[in-house]
């Protein structure tokens, strides 16, 4: 199976912006047979789950943790195989490594939630730092 690379990680200033790219490696990215999430992890803390899309031909669904809810949007880039995070408003909790990952179609991401364990295709990930 194939990876992720995540990029665009950075230091940024209390409500400055970034834009995280995620670009599957060694597998096509099509929405109707995965679910694709970005994920983040604090130093000490779980990995948690931020935000997760999918789409079939019944509906798809986007979710957003409610601290990423109005901050943060994912999208497809037009290329099948990247996924994009802008974040916008960056708050001093949101410091982490950043990684985006892949769950087969049907699991993993829900209108009401994010599994997280059903993920896997884990890649490095990219360092979001918020600091003045």
């Amino acid at each position: 199976q194939g990876q992720f690379v995540e990029s665009g990680g950075g230091l940024v200033q209390p409500g400055g912006s970034l834009s995280l790219s995620c670009e599957a490696s060694g597998f096509t990215l099509d929405l109707d047979y995965y679910a694709i999430g970005w994920f983040r992890q604090a130093p000490g803390k779980e990995r948690e789950g931020v935000v997760c899309m999918y789409s079939r031909v019944s509906g798809g669904a986007t979710y957003y943790i409610d601290s990423a809810k109005g901050r943060f949007t994912i999208t497809r880039g037009n290329a099948k195989n990247t996924v994009f995070l802008q974040m916008n408003s960056l708050k001093p909790e949101d410091p982490a490594v950043y990684y985006c990952a892949a769950a087969d179609s049907g699991h993993g991401c829900y209108s009401h939630g994010i599994n997280k364990y059903d993920f896997d295709s884990w890649g490095q990930g990219t360092q979001v730092t918020v600091s003045s």
